[in-house]
């Protein structure tokens, strides 16, 4: 079986190029599944509604997010949909759920998102709550969405998790890694899948106002870049008996 995981939506603009693109690319690789990372889909970043729907309308059959999960008060309402979900080391008192189970007919795969804390929020241990989470899931097709700033972090996660998970998938700095790999000949492993927008911009923002932020260290609003866009993704072949990857492949799409 395959699964494809798209890295970081990015706006408005990042929405509509995978809406032209996701469906095509869906039947040419032959994925079986997708998972889409949607936490700077709105505009501005954030997830709204309106985002997710344009996710999910192009093909998305999971969606995660990341420290932006709640950065619009007005769509925490999103998170009663099952199919969206948010760091699960976030506190229970937050919306939403850090694990999702899809159906496929001939299995069930389990998604998990997480977020690392080095550089980040202040969340609980990832590491801990990723064996808490494990204890409790019945099936061996085991996908990880793990949304980190440190690439150490990361790199820690993938090993930790090594025979344990399907595959582990660094989300977060926008930029396709170029260590894909399968630990201990069943996890797959990315550092980072990359982004879905705005290819000349700086991580989808346009490049003037991240540099004048950089330059000038004064608050500046970032606003979406406009222009030709690409994709970043990783498909994953997987055995569903033993919940192995026995494939990873960096898709980049211009």
């Amino acid at each position: 079986m395959k699964l494809l995981f798209i890295g970081d939506v990015v706006g408005e603009v990042g929405c509509r190029y995978l809406s032209r693109k996701l469906p095509q690319l869906r039947r040419e690789l032959g994925a079986d599944v997708t998972i889409v990372n949607g936490e700077n889909s709105a505009n501005g970043n954030g997830i709204t509604a309106f985002s997710a729907e344009q996710l999910f309308h192009c093909g998305a059959d999971m969606i995660t997010t990341g420290n932006h999960a709640f950065q619009r008060k007005e769509s925490l309402h999103i998170y009663e949909n099952d199919c969206i979900l948010r760091p699960a080391n976030y506190s229970d008192a937050c919306p939403g759920k850090g694990l999702g189970i899809l159906d496929l007919g001939i299995c069930r795969i389990a998604v998990i998102n997480l977020s690392g804390v080095l550089y980040m929020e202040n969340l609980d241990n990832p590491f801990t709550v990723i064996d808490q989470l494990l204890k409790d899931i019945d099936t061996p097709n085991i996908f990880v969405d793990f949304h980190a700033e440190a690439t150490s972090e990361k790199k820690a996660m993938g090993h930790y998790l090594a025979g344990r998970v399907t595959t582990v998938f660094g989300t977060h700095t926008h930029v396709q890694t170029a260590d894909a790999c399968i630990l201990q000949g069943h996890t797959g492993y990315i550092t980072d899948a990359g982004m879905t927008g705005v290819e000349d911009s700086v991580l989808g923002v346009k490049k003037e106002i991240a540099l004048d932020r950089l330059r000038l260290h004064v608050p500046i609003r970032f606003e979406e870049a406009q222009g030709d866009c690409f994709l970043n993704g990783v498909l994953v072949d997987f055995d569903t008996k033993f919940g192995k990857t026995t494939k990873i492949s960096p898709i980049f799409v211009r």
